[in-house]
C-alpha cells in the first residue's frame, strides 16, 4: 500500500502513503521522550523515508511510456504485498466474515488510492499531485476536531486547493480531479485501517489487504506484459518504485513509531508535498509556478499549525 499516516490529529493508519503512499505499521505511539541517540536516528529515518517514498514516485513515472501508470502501480502492488505478507505472516484462514469484509474494502481502496495518484502523477506532476491527495488526510484530522484554531487551517488549505484548482488555459481537470480521487481514497483508507486495526490483530490485516490487492492487479500485470513487452529499464523503474515507495517506508515507519511521538511524526508527514514537488523538480524537471508554491505551503502550513497547536 502507499504508506498513509494520518496528519495532525488523525491517527497513524496500517499501512501507504500515503499518501502518499505507503504502507504504514499498525503500532503504538511513542511517548514523549527527552532527545536522544535514537530520537535523532528516528527523525533522519523519518526524513529518509519521506524522500524515498516522493523519490520513489518519480522513478515509476518514469516507466509510464511503456507500462503506464496502471503497470506501474501494479509492480508496486506486487512489491508491497510481498514486503506485508513478510512481516504479517497473515493467518488468511483463520479470518472471520466479520474481518473479511473490511480487508477487501480496505485492499480495493488501497488499489484505487495508488491507481488514481499515479493517474495524477502522469498528468499534472508530481507535487501538485501528492499535494492534492494530502487534503484526505488533513480533511480527517481537521473534520475531527471543534477547535477554532483547526476551522481557521481548513480555510488556509481551502484557500490553497482553490488556487491550485483555478481556471486556466492549461488546467487539467481530469488530472485534478484525479488527485481529489486519490484524497477520497486515502480518507477512506484511514477509516478502514482504524476498522482492520481493531478486528484483525497486528499487521495481518493490512497484509492479507495488500495480497488481495495484488491479486487483482494481476491481470492488469498479465495484460501489459502480453501486448507492451516491458522493457529492462521500465521493468527496473517500476520495481524500484515498489521498493523506494513500499518496501523502505515500511521499514522505516516500523523504527520511527517506537521512538517518536505521534505529534511529530504527523508534523514530518506533513512536509511530504514540499518533498515531492523538490524531488518533481529536480528529478523530473516539473518546476511550479510562485502560485503553486505558495498553495502548497498553505496546505502545508495549515496541517503544521493545527499539529503545533493541538491538545497534548
Amino acid at each position: 500500500m502507499d504508506a498513509a499516516h494520518a496528519p495532525a490529529s488523525a491517527p497513524a493508519p496500517a499501512q501507504p502513503t500515503a499518501t502518499s503512499h505507503r504502507t504504514g505499521p499498525d503500532l503504538p505511539d511513542a511517548p514523549g521522550r527527552k532527545p536522544s541517540g535514537h530520537s535523532l536516528a528516528a527523525v533522519l529515518t523519518m526524513a529518509g523515508s519521506g524522500l524515498s517514498n516522493q523519490t520513489g514516485a518519480a522513478i515509476g513515472s518514469l516507466a509510464f511510456p511503456v507500462l503506464g501508470a496502471s503497470g506501474v502501480v501494479a509492480v508496486r502492488q506486487y512489491v508491497a504485498a510481498i514486503a506485508l505478507l513478510a512481516v504479517g505472516r497473515p493467518r488468511l484462514r483463520s479470518f472471520t466474515k466479520q474481518q473479511w469484509w473490511p480487508v477487501l474494502l480496505l485492499a480495493l481502496v488501497f488499489g484505487a488510492m495508488n491507481l488514481s495518484l499515479y493517474s495524477a502523477i502522469d498528468r499534472i506532476g508530481l507535487g501538485l499531485a501528492v499535494t492534492l491527495e494530502f487534503l484526505g488526510p488533513l480533511t480527517i484530522a481537521l473534520s475531527a476536531s471543534h477547535r477554532r484554531t483547526d476551522a481557521c487551517c481548513a480555510l488556509v488549505a481551502l484557500a490553497g486547493v482553490v488556487t491550485l484548482m483555478r481556471p486556466q488555459p492549461s488546467t487539467d481537470y481530469l488530472g485534478l480531479g484525479l488527485g481529489l480521487l486519490a484524497a477520497a481514497c486515502w480518507a477512506s483508507y484511514i477509516l478502514l485501517n482504524r476498522t482492520v486495526g481493531r478486528r484483525v490483530p497486528g499487521a495481518q490485516g493490512s497484509a492479507a489487504a495488500a495480497a488481495v490487492s495484488a491479486v487483482l492487479f494481476l491481470p492488469v500485470g498479465i495484460a501489459i506484459a502480453v501486448q507492451h513487452p516491458p522493457t529492462a529499464g521500465a521493468a527496473g523503474y517500476a520495481i524500484a518504485a515498489g521498493v523506494l515507495s513500499s518496501a523502505v517506508p515500511y521499514l522505516a515507519d516500523l523504527f520511527t513509531l517506537r521512538r517518536v511521538p505521534a505529534q511529530t511524526f504527523g508534523l514530518f508527514m506533513s512536509v511530504n508535498p514540499v518533498l515531492a514537488a523538490v524531488v518533481g523538480w529536480i528529478l523530473l524537471g516539473q518546476g511550479l509556478g510562485w502560485t503553486e508554491w505558495a498553495s502548497i505551503s498553505a496546505i502545508v502550513a495549515a496541517n503544521a499549525l493545527s499539529i503545533l497547536t493541538s491538545r497534548a
